[in-house]
């Protein structure tokens, strides 16, 4: 199974380069980290270098201070109509509209793999990903793909890599087919406020570098 998922990240990502359609307007290339806006309070970040994988609890509202800069290319992929999933969409958006990022959604229910192919031929400087469905095919995307950062909100990879940071909550915290769904597993625990912690706590934790751990929203 695995052989067959990295044959077909491969081809994807040849057919791409040879069509020459790996951009999208205003997103013709990669380009350096964008700093982030402002600094995290105390308790954002442990008080020494947290290892990687490890979860970490930050302060609530310690997050609040950073914001992405203007511009800040997001694409967002997303899979799956339930309501977790739709919560989530709709917190990226609402934090896109007010830091004024440049979002572009892409919808994976088709073929995820060639979803997140597509969302990385973007070029964005972060991809967030929405809906549990993706977690096993990011397991393997995100591990061929160091020069590209993830971030998955209401779930997480089992053994993430340093370009993957996650954002979960008792209740969220599925961790793919082979661990199953959290026995704490709760759809209402979803909620806007909640979503829109994790993905703004979740996009402070890229900006500022502490990356490839589950940042746990309390």
């Amino acid at each position: 199974m695995k052989r067959r998922v990295l044959a077909a990240v491969s081809a994807a990502a040849m057919v791409a380069v040879l069509a020459g359609c790996a951009s999208d307007e205003g997103w013709s290339a990669m380009r350096p980290a964008p700093a982030a806006v402002g600094s995290p309070a105390p308790g954002f970040a442990p008080a020494t270098a947290p290892a990687p994988e490890s979860t970490h609890t930050p302060a609530p509202g310690s997050w609040n201070g950073v914001s992405a800069p203007a511009g800040y290319r997001v694409a967002l992929l997303t899979v799956g109509d339930d309501a977790p999933t739709a919560t989530l969409v709709a917190a990226v958006r609402d934090w896109a509209e007010e830091t004024h990022a440049d979002l572009r959604v892409v919808h994976a229910d088709d073929d995820m793999i060639d979803g997140a192919v597509r969302a990385m031929e973007l070029n964005p400087d972060l991809i967030i990903s929405a809906g549990d469905a993706l977690v096993d095919p990011l397991a393997t995307v995100t591990a061929n793909h160091l020069d590209r950062q993830f971030l998955i909100v209401g779930a997480e990879l089992a053994e993430p890599t340093e370009n993957v940071t996650a954002a979960d909550w008792t209740g969220a915290a599925y961790r793919g087919e082979g661990l199953g769904t959290a026995a704490a597993y709760d759809p209402s625990t979803f909620t806007p406020e909640r979503a829109g912690a994790a993905v703004r706590a979740g996009v402070a934790a890229v900006l500022t570098g502490l990356r490839g751990i589950v940042l746990w929203i309390d």
